[in-house]
């Protein structure tokens, strides 16, 4: 086969590979490591170096794959897998030689995003008592509460329905891991810092 056709043949195979690409659909926006803020500021400071993923003593933070884009190589938690544990010396910021991970002042401050519940498949709000996302809160009767409520027509048994204190959430996804839900997403998730809340939880919840 001549050089030319060879060059041909891998010009096609770039074009149709990212074709493809494009066609995917694009990436869940990441759930970052404690301190990592805003996505822009995040963005303009890390630089890829895998100190905090060998900082982190649960194995919980890893590499984004290249699928991912521009943020490929980039730290990212995948919550329903392993979550966060909330170290109260945060060893992932202190590791972090560029600053693009803040040291938190406290547990609450980590930022990490926001946990949303989804009162369609959350087992509370359709009449059993679970409870095991606020259970498995580090930030137990701070960033989730029980909200005992009576059952809308049924005078005698109330529901115990989780309810997530925004301010006080510090999105590390204890609670979207342990939740027993899972079909076709866990009935809580964590929607990461700068992500938008409406189409995060569509595309989690299979509806985008």
């Amino acid at each position: 086969m001549r050089l030319s056709a060879v060059a041909a043949l891998a010009a096609a195979g770039v074009f149709v590979a990212g074709t493809a690409y494009a066609a995917a659909p694009s990436p869940l926006p990441l759930l970052r490591p404690p301190g990592a803020g805003e996505p822009a500021r995040f963005a303009a400071r890390c630089v890829r170096c895998g100190r905090c993923l060998e900082a982190c003593p649960y194995q919980a933070i890893h590499a984004a794959p290249l699928n991912a884009g521009r943020e490929a190589s980039t730290p990212f938690l995948n919550a329903r897998a392993q979550a966060c544990r909330l170290c109260r010396d945060f060893p992932c910021a202190a590791g972090c030689p560029t600053g693009a991970l803040e040291m938190p002042a406290e547990r609450k401050a980590a930022a990490m995003g926001v946990a949303v519940i989804n009162e369609d498949t959350c087992l509370s709000f359709q009449g059993m008592r679970c409870e095991v996302c606020y259970r498995a809160c580090p930030l137990i009767d701070e960033a989730i509460r029980i909200d005992y409520r009576p059952r809308e027509g049924d005078a005698i048994h109330a529901v115990f329905a989780p309810q997530v204190i925004d301010e006080d959430c510090a999105g590390c996804g204890l609670c979207e891991q342990r939740c027993p839900v899972s079909d076709p997403a866990p009935a809580i998730v964590v929607v990461p810092t700068g992500a938008d809340e409406a189409a995060y939880t569509a595309r989690r919840n299979g509806e985008a």
